[in-house]
């Protein structure tokens, strides 16, 4: 089975979008700083939404985004157990908790995918993936689409 995540970036980073230099450099809830990391998302509407909650509103209008799915066998994804799910997953900013489960997936390359829930909306997921992966050669990524946000937001 063939899985569809989505990524949206701000023109600027649409070359550079799968490197995971953004979260390398910042951090994440999932990933400590120097630790490269791609967050994706399993809709595009969940993925604006990713966007949507960490920038102020003017930015979302004064920028230009691009949307990009990228594919993968549901063979290379580890999900996360709902029993190992931290009970501090939604605090902000984000707990070591998180930061410390992604960061040791990442180093131990235990698979190039790892599902994780979203704080944004619980009953949905994000697919975070480690570009350092030996595996990362055998993810499908498509093309930049110009996204546009609804000026109602």
């Amino acid at each position: 089975m063939r899985i569809t995540a989505w990524r949206v970036v701000k023109a600027k980073h649409k070359k550079r979008a799968f490197d995971g230099e953004g979260a390398r450099i910042a951090g994440g809830r999932w990933n400590d700083i120097g630790i490269a990391m791609i967050y994706t998302a399993d809709s595009l509407a969940l993925a604006a939404l990713e966007i949507i909650v960490h920038l102020p509103k003017q930015e979302l209008f004064k920028k230009i985004f691009f949307s990009i799915p990228v594919e993968f066998d549901a063979r290379l994804v580890i999900t996360l157990k709902p029993a190992d799910i931290p009970k501090d997953l939604d605090s902000f900013p984000p707990p070591e908790s998180t930061q410390n489960i992604g960061t040791e997936w990442a180093l131990q390359k235990k698979s190039v995918v790892l599902k994780v829930p979203s704080t944004v909306i619980r009953e949905e997921f994000n697919y975070l993936i480690n570009p350092a992966h030996p595996d990362f050669k055998k993810l499908s990524i498509g093309s930049p689409a110009k996204f546009v946000f609804d000026a109602r937001i």
